[in-house]
């Protein structure tokens, strides 16, 4: 299910940081992102550059955008940040989340258009610069029906009543991938 995002004190900020988190992502050369990893989910068009993963600080990726980097750090409970490319005709099949207890947050940055985002029965479409955040464990699946690749920042973070959790499967799962 979403959630409101006035619920969530960090987005206001993230939100007027969206045009400096795009002038990095235009830094960052196509060849750097890598294939999501759970390719079960879809044929072809989705690629992630992470920031973190679980928790783990991907040190070389975050030193190519140091504010993106700055700001994503400062927002309580984070545990995964990266940016999650999209090409055109890409479906992204339902699938649910892994970590109870920790909520996603997408903030559109380019290639909005044409694109939705199913969450459980509602379903929504990205704008950019601006969040939407869902419980990442409710079924979710992405269409991309635009003409221009679709990015988002890709957030993770625990909710406030969570108490830390071990994310040492995730973490090392990860650890393959970057």
């Amino acid at each position: 299910m979403f959630k409101e995002v006035s619920e969530f004190e960090f987005v206001t900020h993230l939100e007027a940081h969206w045009e400096d988190i795009v002038r990095e992502l235009e830094q960052i050369d196509a060849g750097s992102f890598l294939a999501w990893p759970e390719k079960y989910l879809y044929e072809q068009g989705w690629d992630i550059f992470g920031l973190y993963a679980f928790g783990l600080k991907i040190a070389k990726n975050c030193q190519k955008c140091p504010t993106t980097t700055r700001l994503v750090e400062a927002i309580p409970g984070m545990v995964t940040a990266g940016f999650s490319s999209l090409q055109p005709g890409t479906h992204i099949a339902p699938h649910t989340g892994y970590p109870d207890g920790v909520l996603r947050c997408h903030m559109g940055l380019v290639g909005c258009e044409g694109c939705t985002l199913r969450v459980g029965d509602e379903t929504r479409s990205w704008t950019e610069g601006k969040c939407l955040v869902f419980d990442d464990t409710t079924e979710h699946e992405v269409w991309h029906r635009g003409s221009a690749a679709r990015v988002v920042l890709l957030l993770d973070f625990k909710l406030p009543q969570v108490t830390d959790r071990p994310l040492g499967f995730w973490q090392r799962l990860w650890s393959r991938y970057s």
